[in-house]
């Protein structure tokens, strides 16, 4: 019904989690199927702790943490529903899918920010702009009764 514990989700070469981290659990849905929403449970809800994960490299740890922060329980799990499909099995693949772009998304550190400073050539451009702004500005007005 659910992925094994044998099974392991690979999300990159460096992030593998193991399906036994997973918690699943299962409810009636709410989308399309008539009386079938009534009596089958479609719904599935994946749980994870991600803060207890010890599969999950520190780095990407914290990252995921930092960016998903609103969407964690306070005891640190992410909790992930599908309802998407009328079948359990798809919806199950739908959470890890769903697990799997979360993860991909912070998998990768960003780019520290290297501060640059404008070239010489760059700042004589925007004071001319500016100059030639101001002088389109002053042509514009009315002459003064002074002139």
């Amino acid at each position: 019904m659910f992925p094994a514990d044998t099974e392991v989700m690979q999300v990159t070469r460096r992030v593998r989690i193991p399906c036994s981290e997973f918690s699943w659990s299962v409810a009636r849905s709410s989308g399309p199927g008539g009386q079938n929403v009534n009596k089958v449970n479609s719904k599935a809800i994946l749980r994870w702790s991600v803060v207890q994960s010890k599969e999950l490299p520190a780095d990407v740890r914290e990252r995921f943490v930092t960016a998903f922060r609103s969407r964690m329980t306070n005891d640190g799990d992410i909790v992930i529903s599908s309802e998407r499909y009328r079948d359990q099995l798809k919806n199950v693949g739908d959470c890890l899918e769903k697990l799997r772009a979360m993860i991909e998304s912070i998998a990768i550190p960003p780019k520290p920010r290297r501060a640059v400073k404008p070239t010489k050539a760059s700042k004589v451009r925007r004071i001319t702009a500016k100059r030639e702004r101001g002088e389109t500005k002053q042509r514009r007005k009315p002459p003064r009764a002074d002139d």
